[in-house]
């Protein structure tokens, strides 16, 4: 177009990526600049024709992958092997990625028609833990790194029944869980045939991955979608003190003696970064509960369905503990309640701890110190059951210490002389249980 911008070459050839487009058009604005956007628009434009007409068919079994492309529909189903893996075409391959899950190390990511695999740098043989194929992939995520001055995110690949628990509380499967920073890849580090068109989305690792990573699963078949925390529908309340302007996305928990922490997404509830790595989706939860509300601190119980799939018998508890009371209403709120998922903080098998809780509301109440009787929360913020729970547990501690102070050594038999060395004993046990509660409080 001897006028103005070559708008149907410019369209071809940047049709991925519509910013790129945007900004030529605001910026054509002399006809030196016109001519200009058009030359690059042509030679782009022969560089990808060129490609094309060399290997148009290598370039047709990229896009259109099949899983009975190989062979029969035996070969489909046969079992792949490691050779087969490495036997693939590479697309593309992206060097210096710090994978944390299965392993921990700096690697070589590799993209095939049918996998994404790691291989150690300077080799070209796949590692056999860290093979996943995009058939199996059920769950994507991008999810910033918790903690961090610098930006980092990463990127959460779980293959199918990776959410599934074994008798241990265990996924069956790992994930895979890379690392990218908020920059640009570094020169030479992508490869593969198709390194000049990922050059095109590489602005940053993030672009460059989206792209890579939706290209795969859409030709393989498989519509996984790659969910992002929105700080916009859940963030914790809890100050960060290195990005303070900036809401985080995770809540801190413990699982066990493991802390992590917990994201509440659109599709479920993912607990990270350190393994077992643990996804539950929405249509596993049964229920939440709501349990050890003291002044500071609670506990939140899932409630996991984990039978097959119709089945909504067989369930199993997973605990998340030592949350920050601050997170409680984002969680109820902005979260279970939003969701519609049951709250069954009151249920049968806590009906010990609801007794207790009543009874030491009785007491308050007694004493014109409780909560209205609408249930809303008092001065200092706290819920009727949160103040009940923390009253109730503080009363046993108070009964086992009044029984430990009532015991006396010298009844058994003891000879006088010891006395000194048993008051020192008690003095120790009352210093570790102190600390003990100290621990729980924090």
């Amino acid at each position: 177009m001897a006028g103005g911008l070559d708008i149907e070459r410019l369209d071809s050839v940047f049709k991925s990526r519509p910013d790129i487009l945007k900004d030529i058009h605001k910026a054509a604005d002399s006809p030196s600049r016109v001519q200009l956007f058009n030359k690059i628009a042509s030679f782009v434009y022969e560089q990808i024709g060129d490609q094309q007409s060399t290997s148009s068919s290598l370039k047709r079994r990229r896009v259109d992958i099949e899983p009975s492309q190989n062979g029969t529909t035996q070969d489909a189903t046969a079992p792949t092997t490691i050779e087969d893996v490495a036997s693939e075409n590479i697309l593309l391959e992206i060097k210096d990625i710090s994978v944390s899950i299965p392993q921990r190390k700096k690697f070589e990511l590799c993209f095939t028609p049918k996998h994404i695999y790691a291989r150690v740098p300077g080799t070209t043989t796949p590692l056999p833990s860290i093979v996943y194929a995009w058939k199996d992939i059920e769950y994507a995520f991008y999810l910033p790194v918790p903690e961090k001055s610098q930006v980092q995110h990463n990127y959460i690949l779980f293959p199918r029944n990776s959410f599934s628990l074994s008798k241990s509380g265990t996924p069956t499967e790992e994930p895979l869980v890379f690392t990218v920073s908020a920059a640009a890849p570094k020169p030479g580090s992508i490869g593969g045939p198709n390194a000049a068109a990922a050059s095109a989305v590489s602005d940053s690792y993030t672009t460059l991955f989206h792209w890579a990573l939706n290209k795969c699963l859409q030709a393989a078949k498989n519509n996984v979608q790659i969910v992002a925390a929105d700080p916009t529908k859940f963030h914790s309340k809890v100050r960060q003190p290195h990005r303070p302007k900036e809401p985080a996305v995770h809540v801190k928990a413990f699982r066990g003696s493991k802390d992590g922490y917990l994201f509440f997404l659109e599709t479920g509830i993912l607990w990270g970064f350190k393994k077992p790595l643990l996804f539950i989706p929405l249509d596993k939860i049964a229920a939440v509960s709501y349990t050890s509300v003291l002044q500071r601190t609670f506990n939140v119980v899932v409630e996991v369905y984990t039978g097959e799939a119709g089945d909504n018998e067989t369930t199993e508890e997973i605990e998340f503990s030592m949350l920050d009371q601050e997170d409680y209403g984002g969680i109820n709120g902005d979260y279970v309640m939003k969701h519609k998922l049951q709250d069954r903080s009151m249920a049968d098998q806590r009906k010990a701890k609801r007794e207790l809780a009543e009874n030491a509301k009785g007491k308050k109440d007694a004493d014109g110190e409780g909560e209205d009787a609408n249930g809303d929360a008092g001065e200092d913020g706290m819920t009727e059951l949160e103040k009940a729970q923390l009253e109730a547990e503080q009363q046993l501690q108070d009964e086992e210490d009044e029984d430990e102070e009532d015991y006396d050594p010298g009844s058994e038999g003891e000879s006088e002389g010891s006395g000194t060395s048993d008051e020192e004993d008690d003095d120790d046990d009352d210093a570790a249980e102190d600390d003990e509660m100290d621990e729980d409080d924090e």
